[in-house]
């Protein structure tokens, strides 16, 4: 059985999504980050990035959100494109534009405009800007097709969707006004019967709401921690 260690933030619910989707029976191993649960020693095994989710399927462990897709996207055949180079082409410079912009600029937009100890308009001008950008080329991507990849429902959707169904954390209330395209895309897959089952992994354990000292010290190291 696969372990999935998890949070209610917007990586673990991807895979959530897609432990959903396919099927596979799998243990979810709660991770308090605002506990301090991700810097323990049996947990850095797993994952020495300190972040979630990660997943351990027998002798195999994978962290990264968007690799733990693709990983159990090979593993399945599930909502994965035909196996051509154009096709794998598309998929891969999908998932990465999540890895390497969606995902990190939201969470900096939602750090700076919702976290940081002071107001720094130029991080929050960037990362909002950047953060809108790239929710603009997935919108524009979705006026011509259905779902990222076309007409089927793949991986890359439950990547995006894990990160824009928090839009109006991420930019604000009135941002889904901006996006229509993307917006149909993910109400469709939020609809969907495992994205409910997906939302409520994180009901199974109470983790701490309290963003407090504690939570700050865990969850921001940088403020109290030098690296050099």
């Amino acid at each position: 059985m696969i372990k999935f260690y998890y949070s209610g933030a917007p990586n673990p619910m991807k895979v959530a999504l897609m432990l959903e989707e396919t099927g596979l029976p799998y243990e979810p191993i709660p991770v308090d980050t605002r506990k301090g649960d991700q810097h323990k020693p049996e947990f850095l095994a797993i994952n020495p990035n300190a972040k979630v989710p990660a997943i351990v399927d027998g002798d195999a462990t994978v962290f990264d959100s968007n690799a733990i897709l693709l990983y159990l996207g090979e593993k399945t055949g599930k909502f994965m494109p035909a196996n051509t180079p154009k096709a794998r082409g598309e998929l891969l410079s999908w998932l990465m534009f999540v890895a390497s912009g969606v995902g990190p600029f939201s969470g900096q937009s939602v750090h700076f405009r919702n976290y940081a100890p002071e107001k720094n308009e130029y991080a929050i001008n960037r990362y909002v800007y950047e953060a809108t950008r790239h929710f603009g080329i997935l919108d524009a991507r979705l006026a011509k097709q259905k779902f990222m990849l076309g007409d089927a429902y793949s991986i890359v959707d439950m990547a995006v969707w894990g990160w824009a169904r928090l839009m109006p954390t991420v930019l604000g209330e009135a941002a889904w006004a901006k996006f229509p395209n993307l917006k149909r895309m993910v109400d469709e897959v939020s609809a969907r019967p495992a994205a409910a089952r997906a939302i409520a992994v994180k009901d199974k354990h109470k983790f701490k709401t309290e963003f407090d000292d504690e939570a700050r010290r865990n969850m921001f190291r940088h403020q109290t921690e030098k690296v050099a």
